[in-house]
């Protein structure tokens, strides 16, 4: 039966299969995209945006959060916090089992990539830079950033857009963020986009994977729902 909860689930599910699946096409060896870049990277994460929402829409979420900060960030504007419980485990889930399906997918290729840095970079976000305060504020910005774009893409004063054109404008969004402020930390600026895959890689049976580097994990969690966090209450605030 279609729900909202099942849509978050989907969504985020194909959200993480096809973005971490361009990051696993980039870096694997053997990969016919090996070394494609971060455009290639970036694109490939805004398009797994625009089906993620699709696919959420068509499974029964209006709402297509696909991103816990993003759940917050409208419970915050809105004061309504029932669907956190709801949206947010559906959202981690749906990111861990789509990390699983993309190793799957990529199967062969785990073996012959040596190199634990890259294994984990196909799960889980990484700083370029390893610097708490200055990493924090990448995500918060970045995630402040997304806010801001999804309310104004949706926004009543946009007269004329569709829903799927809207749909297009988050992806377009999302790959303008990982262009211009990705650099630093890998863009998670979503918890569950780090979350749930990091899990995946902490339990998936890779050999040489090395460290999940949980001591880094909480940084994207917290700092996009602080992003989102405060998105949610100047919105609110200035009644937008």
């Amino acid at each position: 039966m279609l729900s909202p909860v099942l849509g978050e689930f989907l969504g985020t599910f194909v959200l993480i299969l096809l973005g971490n699946g361009v990051v696993a096409g980039v870096l694997l060896e053997s990969s016919k995209s090996k070394d494609g870049g971060w455009i290639v990277i970036t694109a490939g994460w805004a398009f797994a945006v625009m089906l993620g929402i699709f696919t959420s829409n068509t499974f029964g979420s209006s709402d297509a959060h696909l991103n816990p900060a993003v759940t917050l960030a409208f419970a915050v504007k809105t004061g309504d916090y029932s669907k956190l419980a709801l949206y947010i485990p559906a959202q981690v889930g749906g990111a861990f089992f789509g990390a699983v399906f993309n190793y799957l997918h990529y199967l062969p290729h785990w073996k012959e990539t040596k190199d634990p840095g890259k294994i984990l970079a196909v799960f889980s976000t990484e700083p370029a830079i390893s610097h708490i305060v200055s990493n924090f504020f990448s995500e918060f910005l970045g995630t402040f950033l997304l806010i801001l774009g999804i309310v104004s893409i949706f926004s009543p004063t946009m007269t004329g857009l569709t829903a799927h054109f809207g749909t297009f404008l988050v992806g377009i969004l999302v790959w303008s963020i990982g262009l211009s402020m990705g650099g630093t930390t890998g863009y998670a600026i979503n918890p569950a986009r780090d979350l749930g895959p990091r899990l995946a890689h902490f339990i998936l049976p890779i050999a040489g994977k090395g460290s999940s580097n949980w001591k880094y994990a909480w940084l994207p969690v917290i700092a996009p729902l602080s992003g989102g966090a405060c998105a949610g209450f100047l919105l609110g605030y200035l009644q937008v």
